[in-house]
């Protein structure tokens, strides 16, 4: 099979830890030896988030102040070199030495008449006083909104449209390699005037990217890992209910959150609706149950209705 698993954020940061580089390479494996239990007779591509590392980097840029910060696609090229380099060295270290490992810093077409522009939602960087956060929101041309009782800079999440590197993917694929690619929901770019290709202040959703991306490979399984087990209804209540499988319909009725499992949910129901295929989301820690059709909630046009673990 043809297989793209999007790492989740807890795959490189668990909720509470220090963003240290040994934290990071440690939840890296955990994640590869779930993933090389499932390399065999499979072609596999790892997508992943990188949102605590461009915060990261942003925290960095501001304590910098002889040089401009620099834009949101830069940090975004950063950490998809940083974060594939780690996963094909842990990677690499449990699978056979002949086996091909390739990252490749993807660019992601986005569209400047997107209606997300006009709403920033997505947060990034540190969070501020809200004096502070009104002082460079005027300085810089911020958008900002309220974290907590704190602020924090908000920039848009178009949806993506097109993957520029599908085709060296492909051919990656074809000669037997593991690619990592499409770090972050890829490297937000446009066309300007003159049909030149340039980056812009934006964070695809690494979901509805890892979405497209399986579409366009042609994938037969697309696995969203996450830190919860499968997609619930009621969740956190004494009413919980995990959910095993479910038509795309069915799925989108049940009204998920857009701030947690919305996107997700929206990423699995494209990628099924979209091929007939199988999306599943599931615990990192289950990747290989999934695969083998036992754990997370899938998501297929296969048949109607919904059902419940």
């Amino acid at each position: 099979m043809r297989i793209v698993v999007a790492l989740g954020g807890n795959a490189l940061l668990r909720r509470g830890e220090p963003m240290t580089a040994d934290n990071q390479r440690a939840n890296i494996r955990i994640a590869t030896e779930q993933i090389a239990k499932i390399h065999p007779g499979n072609q596999l591509v790892i997508a992943h988030g990188n949102g605590p590392q461009v915060g990261l980097l942003s925290l960095q840029a501001a304590a910098y102040t002889s040089v401009t910060p620099y834009p949101l696609d830069v940090l975004g090229a950063e950490t998809e070199g940083m974060i594939g380099y780690i996963i094909e060295q842990e990677l690499g270290n449990l699978l056979d030495f002949e086996v091909p490992f390739a990252t490749l810093l993807t660019q992601v077409e986005v569209d400047a008449n997107d209606p997300a522009f006009k709403n920033p939602t997505k947060p990034i960087g540190p969070v501020y006083e809200k004096a502070e956060a009104e002082k460079l929101a005027a300085e810089k041309g911020w958008a900002i909104a309220p974290d907590g009782d704190k602020f924090r800079r908000v920039v848009a999440s178009p949806r993506p449209k097109r993957i520029f590197e599908i085709r060296p993917i492909k051919w990656l694929l074809d000669k037997g390699s593991i690619v990592i690619c499409a770090g972050g929901g890829g490297i937000p770019t446009m066309y300007d005037e003159k049909r030149n290709l340039k980056g812009i202040e934006a964070v695809i959703d690494k979901d509805l990217c890892s979405s497209l991306l399986a579409e366009q490979l042609e994938a037969d399984l697309l696995v969203i890992a996450t830190d919860v087990n499968a997609a619930f209804i009621d969740y956190g209540k004494p009413t919980q209910k995990a959910i095993a499988e479910a038509h795309p319909d069915e799925l989108e009725r049940l009204g998920f959150a857009a701030g947690s499992m919305g996107p997700k949910v929206q990423a699995a129901c494209e990628f099924a609706r979209h091929t007939g295929k199988v999306a599943v989301i599931g615990s990192l820690a289950d990747i290989e149950a999934i695969v083998q059709g036992t754990a997370g909630t899938r998501v297929t046009t296969a048949k109607p209705g919904i059902s419940y673990r």
